[in-house]
């Protein structure tokens, strides 16, 4: 069996459970309906990234949580 030139190995996945309210899976499923979203599953990881970027990338830097890097001047290298 060829493999094609687009097969990516996916990451592996973990299956859990959710608990979340009708109105946000009757909006998920008009998202599907319009085709903006494959499935259930892609909405909720498409969620979870884009919360966990923003968490990483914003709320915790701003909290100190990471330092930040920094590079040291030409001047200060010398």
């Amino acid at each position: 069996m060829r493999k094609r030139k687009n097969d990516k190995k996916k990451p592996p996945m973990s299956n859990i459970t959710i608990n979340i309210p009708e109105i946000y899976d009757y909006q998920i499923q008009t998202l599907q309906d319009m085709g903006l979203v494959s499935s259930r599953s892609e909405a909720v990881r498409t969620a979870i990234r884009e919360f966990l970027q923003e968490e990483y990338s914003v709320n915790l830097k701003l909290l100190g949580f990471f330092e930040e890097e920094t590079n040291p001047s030409p001047e200060e290298s010398d």
